[in-house]
């Protein structure tokens, strides 16, 4: 009985070790306790001015690109750390647990590159991508507009060749980063035929052109650190070679974008769910009732028991999906999971832990009322969950149209 106990439980050992794809090395280790102790002491300073103000934390972000926490998957030879996804992941895991609003706001600042380094050419990665690290411009990607969300083909803003030029007419809304970045990479529609799909291009802009009329849209509920506006293009001249990837591909080029912005998309949730978590258990400490600190009423540790568990879950998911990119495995339906799943998970978990502070929770004095509100976008942006679900299932069941 001895032996066959013994070769269970080295078995099963061996399958813990088969799974155990996310132990950090010494590096990663470092990464993510560098991301901590920096968000920890900076991030408090600016979260809720910047929130209250709807102000873009100016100072943070040039600390943020000065202790090299900005674009870290971006190659080295154009001024990246040469990281992964993953390591990516966790330092916005670490900064989003701190404070959602300026962790977006900072490390989003190169929205974008992320298809720039796949698709551009050497010259306009040596343009575009190196100044981001640096603290030197802000990269924007345009996409979304008025009447187009979720269905990208369905854009109107049109990119017309005249001559040496592109010249830009149409709209775009929602667009991260959009009053405040040096240049975006925005998608338009090149082609009047054809297969749908394959009517579109990503042209890079400086957003300083003539014709480009920029509005910071106010009122967000959360995220109100990150700038977000409308843009006008009207009659904007690019030059040609400012043609980003393969003229009628651009589609596919936001396809690549959005395989791997989900990941720090989910990262950003676990961060969230996970900065929340520890609020709510300070103050369930510290706060009594019926003469018992709260922590002691089983319907609490219930609560946190449930919390910890999804948390951990889409911890796992997220580093899975961001790990499998930097394998060269780009498989979109498991990005999208990681989206889809972590961000349910934030808005769940942030709601019970705002419950947990009773009234206290519902003002502005309380941490996890500006996370209460910050969390709800990461269901929407980079796909909805319900695009996020209808992309996984038709993956998984193999539906074309």
């Amino acid at each position: 009985m001895s032996k066959i106990l013994n070769f269970l439980v080295v078995n099963i050992l061996l399958v813990f070790e088969q799974y155990n794809y996310f132990e950090l090395n010494k590096e990663q280790e470092d990464i993510k306790r560098a991301a901590r102790e920096f968000a920890e002491s900076e991030i408090p300073k600016f979260a809720k001015s910047c929130d209250e103000n709807e102000e873009f934390p100016w100072e943070l972000w040039k600390k943020v690109c000065k202790n090299g926490f900005v674009g870290v998957f971006i190659d080295e030879k154009y001024g990246g750390a040469g990281y992964g996804y993953f390591e990516n992941a966790l330092i916005w895991e670490e900064f989003h647990r701190v404070d959602p609003g300026c962790g977006f706001a900072t490390l989003g600042t190169t929205i974008g590159a992320e298809t720039l380094q796949l698709n551009g050419t050497e010259e306009q990665k040596e343009s575009y991508l190196v100044p981001l690290p640096k603290g030197e411009a802000i990269m924007a990607i345009m996409i979304t507009e008025p009447h187009a969300g979720s269905d990208v083909a369905g854009i109107k803003t049109t990119a017309v060749k005249e001559g040496g030029y592109w010249v830009i007419n149409g709209t775009k809304t929602f667009s991260t980063n959009g009053s405040i970045a040096d240049y975006a990479i925005v998608l338009c529609r090149t082609e009047d035929e054809g297969e749908r799909h394959r009517r579109f291009s990503t042209i890079i802009v400086d957003l300083k052109s003539e014709g480009i009329t920029r509005t910071k849209l106010r009122g967000k509920i959360g995220m109100r650190a990150s700038d977000t506006a409308e843009i006008h293009f009207d009659n904007v001249h690019v030059p040609g070679e400012n043609l980003m990837g393969v003229r009628g591909k651009g589609f596919y080029h936001i396809m690549d974008f959005f395989n791997r912005s989900r990941t720090w998309v989910a990262a950003q949730a676990v961060g969230a769910a996970q900065g929340a978590l520890e609020l709510a258990v300070s103050y369930a400490k510290e706060r009594r009732v019926f003469g018992e600190p709260l922590s002691r009423f089983q319907a609490i540790q219930f609560k946190v028991a449930e919390i910890a568990t999804k948390i951990e879950a889409a911890r796992c998911l997220t580093y899975k999906a961001a790990s499998a990119i930097d394998k060269g495995k780009i498989i979109p339906e498991l990005s999208a999971m990681a989206k889809w799943y972590a961000a349910r998970v934030a808005v769940e978990v942030v709601d019970e832990c705002l419950q947990m502070h009773g009234g206290y929770g519902y003002f502005s004095d309380y941490d996890i009322s500006r996370f209460y509100r910050d969390v709800k976008v990461l269901e929407i942006y980079e796909g909805t969950k319900e695009i996020e679900k209808w992309l996984i299932g038709r993956r998984i069941l193999g539906v074309k149209r």
